[in-house]
């Protein structure tokens, strides 16, 4: 309302900031640490690339100029014809952009490494494991405890488990990690 009194200036202002809405505002939310505009952050989603990393500055923009397609001819016509027919029910600005929207799963129970106490290599390690193992430590945070196990499983050689699983041993693997950075 206070735009109308503001005669071709305020209807400038008021269509500049319609733009803005339009096109600005989700690819600005996108490409925040979250992933996701407010409506996404809400019902749990966010925008990733297929690889899982964060959306790069193009892919957002790619996938939101493409929402213009995907709204076509008939109220997100072709949106819904592409996601009923692709195995992965992405919609046309996601298949150009290579973008996923996927379930931001709420954070649970993680294995911390300043908590475990710093274990001695069963054997020599050559750099480029001694790097894996510290990778694995640097990622733990943000695995959940089963892909984390898992994992652990597979450089439990290192603290001796070669063969088992469980949280016992990604404990010893995350000790090993922390022996490595140095905390002894």
């Amino acid at each position: 309302m206070v735009t109308a009194f503001m005669g071709g200036l305020g209807i400038a202002f008021w269509l500049i900031l319609l733009f803005a809405l339009e096109w600005l505002y989700p690819i600005a939310f996108e490409l925040t640490a979250s992933g996701a505009t407010p409506g996404k952050r809400v019902f749990g989603l966010k925008v990733v690339m297929d690889n899982g990393l964060p959306a790069t500055p193009a892919a957002s923009v790619a996938r939101n100029l493409l929402r213009v397609a995907d709204f076509l001819p008939f109220f997100y016509g072709f949106a819904i014809v592409s996601m009923l027919v692709r195995r992965d029910y992405k919609r046309l600005g996601d298949i150009a952009a290579a973008t996923l929207v996927v379930h931001d799963r709420p954070a649970v129970a993680r294995a911390v490494i300043a908590k475990v106490p710093a274990i001695t290599p069963a054997r020599p390690l050559a750099p480029p494991d001694q790097a894996a193992i510290i990778a694995l430590a640097a990622r733990a945070p943000r695995l959940t405890t089963e892909r984390l196990d898992e994992l652990a499983a597979l450089a439990a050689s290192v603290s001796g488990d070669a063969g088992r699983a469980g949280p016992n041993v990604t404990r010893r693997v995350l000790g090993v990690a922390h022996w490595l950075l140095g905390n002894r």
